[in-house]
This record gives structure tokens, C-alpha cells and sequence, in this order.
């Protein structure tokens, strides 16, 4: 019997449609990024004393973590603008420094598996352009794109009165009411599930979670102690998203330790 919605053919088994993604790759305006690798999956279990655990340390080198160890990562870096936690880093020991994070991130998925960037916009003016300034390929990771930029974290309206020009179209100010959520995986986005692990995430929730646009609230910086908190709802739908039950979720950038509440 065919599942509910779903549609079949006429042997009654669900049918598939092809969608064959070669003939666009094959075009020039791919040339040089990074493509699907026909991979073997491949997973290392996480040693038992990095199970839940907060590492008080740079995520520059994550040595304790073997390869192809980790499922998901879920993580909002700094945004190196003056918090307390910055190094005040040019815009060049910035991108170095993401480079050698992302390259760790990368050594320590799944093949398949999901690095999701949460970031809003920052800077003043001229204001840097966050999607191409953390795009982990730039960052040389190999990490590439899902597919989906996921515009998400959408909020009430902002609370700015940075309108620039007031009613007058001399110079006005855009007010962001949201965040971004930038999917990435690493080599290729089928994921295999070798040890038959259940999937966590029902119906209801794949079907908001799937959207462009989530809609939920921020989280206020003095409820949580953190200057630049999100909310666990966010890292929560990521990972009901991408994870099967047992797996593991790393957060390189651990913050107010948000993500892990959500696992």
C-alpha cells in the first residue's frame, strides 16, 4: 500500500522522479567549485569522553575528534565586530581563521553530512556581504552548497530607529527582520544510514522545517547572559532536520551553548 500523499505507479510502489543535475554541472559557469563525489560512506564513532562534552578551546584544532565522526554541525561564528570574545582580526586574519575552523569541520563529517551557518548582517558601512565572506568554499573547505540557503530566524520587526533618511528617499536604511541559515555538505548530499538509526522529525515538523522562512523570535541577549545568543529553536529544527536519533551535533562556536540544549 502506498504511503498517504505519496504518488505510485502502477505497481503500486511509490513512484520517483528523476532529476539528473549532470547536464547543469557540465556547464561552464560550474567550472572550478566543488561537485558531488561518487564517496563511500565512512563513520568513526566519537571516543566516549568527547560524548557531550564542552571543549574549552579553539576549534582551530580539534584533535580529540576523529575523522568522519560527527553528523551535523550547527554553529553561528563571531562576527569579529568588537564583542568581548573578538580578537578585533583585519578582514584577511578573519578569513584565515574561519579557513582553518572549516577545514577541521570538514575533517570531522560524515561523508554527507550537514554544516549549517547561521549569521545575520554586521558591520557598518560599507557593510561587508556576510554570505560571500562565510561561504566555507571560499574558505577552501570543500564544503559545498546543499542546495538550499535557508532564510530563517524570521523575527518581529526590527527595533532600529537607524531609519538614515526619515520619509525621504535621500538616503534610507534597511532594517533587517531576519537571519541567515547557509546548508552546506560535505561531498556529496546523500546521506546513507547503515546502522538503521530512526529518524526523529514528523510530519508536521517537516513540513514548517522545510520552508525558506522560519518564523520564531530571537533570543534576548539578557535572558541568556550572551551578547549574541539565538534561540534553540533554531539549532532544534537543524538538527530534527539532518539527524538521525543517537547521532552526533558539533558547535564549533559553542557560545551560550544553545546547540547543545537543542541535542
Amino acid at each position: 500500500m502506498a504511503r498517504r500523499g505519496s504518488r505510485t505507479s502502477a505497481f503500486g510502489s511509490p513512484a520517483r522522479i528523476a532529476h539528473d543535475a549532470t547536464p547543469f554541472y557540465s556547464r561552464r559557469l560550474y567550472e572550478g567549485l566543488p561537485k558531488e563525489e561518487p564517496v563511500a560512506y565512512r563513520e568513526i564513532p566519537l571516543p566516549p569522553e568527547c560524548v557531550n562534552r564542552i571543549f574549552c578551546k579553539s576549534s582551530e584544532r580539534m584533535e580529540e575528534l576523529p575523522d568522519c565522526s560527527v553528523h551535523l554541525m550547527v554553529t553561528s561564528p563571531p562576527y569579529n565586530v568588537g564583542k568581548e570574545y573578538d580578537d578585533n582580526l583585519t578582514l584577511d586574519e578573519y578569513r584565515a581563521f574561519l579557513r582553518r575552523v572549516m577545514a577541521e569541520v570538514y575533517r570531522v563529517l560524515v561523508p554527507g553530512g550537514r554544516a549549517c551557518i547561521n549569521f545575520g548582517k554586521f558591520g557598518a558601512p560599507p557593510l561587508f556581504a556576510p554570505p560571500h565572506l562565510r561561504h566555507p568554499r571560499h574558505a577552501g573547505s570543500g564544503l559545498f552548497d546543499a542546495g538550499r540557503n535557508h532564510l530563517g530566524q524570521g523575527v518581529q520587526p526590527s527595533p532600529s530607529t537607524a531609519w538614515g533618511s526619515w520619509c525621504s528617499p535621500q538616503n534610507p536604511t534597511l532594517r533587517d527582520t531576519h537571519e541567515y541559515i547557509l546548508v552546506f555538505c560535505k561531498q556529496t548530499f546523500s546521506r546513507p544510514n547503515p546502522l538503521g538509526r530512526k529518524p526523529t522529525i514528523n510530519r508536521d515538523e517537516l513540513l514548517e522545517f522545510t520552508k525558506s522562512v522560519g518564523r520564531f523570535s530571537a533570543e534576548p541577549a539578557t535572558k541568556v547572559g550572551h551578547p549574541a545568543p539565538f534561540p534553540v529553536e533554531l539549532p532544534y529544527r537543524l538538527i530534527q532536520l539532518y539527524t538521525f536519533e543517537g547521532e552526533v551535533v558539533l558547535d564549533p562556536f559553542i557560545g551560550s551553548g544553545t546547540t547543545a540544549i537543542a541535542h
